[in-house]
Formats: C-alpha cells, structure tokens, sequence
C-alpha cells in the first residue's frame, strides 16, 4: 500500500470515528447533525476527487515525460547504429 492509500484510508477512518463520536456528544437535535454531518461527507467527497484528479494529471505527465524520454534514448541508440554501420561498411 503505497503513502496515498494510507492516507486516505486514515483520512476515512477518522472522519467515521469523528463521525460517531459526534453524533454521540452533539448538542444539537439529531436533525440538525445529521444535515452538518451529511455536508461535511459531501465537502470530503468532493476534496477526494479533486486530489484524485491531480494525481491522474500528474500520472499523466510522468508518463507523457517517460515516453519522451524513451523515444529520445531510441532515436539515439538507432543514430549510434547506423554510425556503426556506417563506420564498418
């Protein structure tokens, strides 16, 4: 499990614990929790997707950079070969 996934699975089980805990200690009628409770899931969800999509956009410009980086080494490995070729021809 990568350092990510730890974190997101700690962020989770907090936000449950703090959840349960403030259901339990809560001063406010139930109605009245359950609406900040449900808001406070929404605004997490919400700030999940927006870290997920700026993990896929840098996965993707890792990649875009790895196969640059791959082509580049290819098109001078064959540049170096037809040099030898050309040497002992």
């Amino acid at each position: 499990m990568n350092d990510n996934s730890k974190v997101l699975v700690g962020l989770l089980v907090g936000l449950a614990a703090g959840a349960a805990l403030g259901m339990l200690f809560a001063p406010e009628k139930g109605t009245e929790t359950r609406d900040r409770l449900s808001q406070s899931l929404k605004d997490l969800g919400d700030s999940i997707k927006d870290k997920a999509a700026d993990e896929i956009n840098n996965l993707s410009n890792l990649k875009d950079k790895v196969v640059s980086s791959v082509k580049t080494k290819l098109r001078q490995s064959e540049e170096e070969f037809v040099d030898d070729d050309l040497e002992h021809a």
